[in-house]
């Protein structure tokens, strides 16, 4: 499964209206907050997470995408 900025976005919109915040309006932060975030933690998993395959022909270490 890859990682995708926009469906995490849109997981964190529901969560945070589903906990009473508004993401509609002109004062409303939710999208832009949900976006950094979304943003944030896809780049980190990308950049440093690994999956480790312990046997087969497809042994070792491997970045995740």
């Amino acid at each position: 499964m890859a990682l995708n900025k926009g469906q995490l976005k849109g997981r964190i919109i529901t969560e945070m209206e589903a906990h009473g915040a508004t993401s509609t309006g002109d004062y409303s932060w939710v999208n832009r907050l949900a976006e950094a975030i979304a943003n944030a933690v896809v780049d980190e998993i990308q950049a440093n997470a690994k999956a480790t395959v312990s046997g087969g022909s497809s042994a070792g270490s491997w970045p995740v995408e």
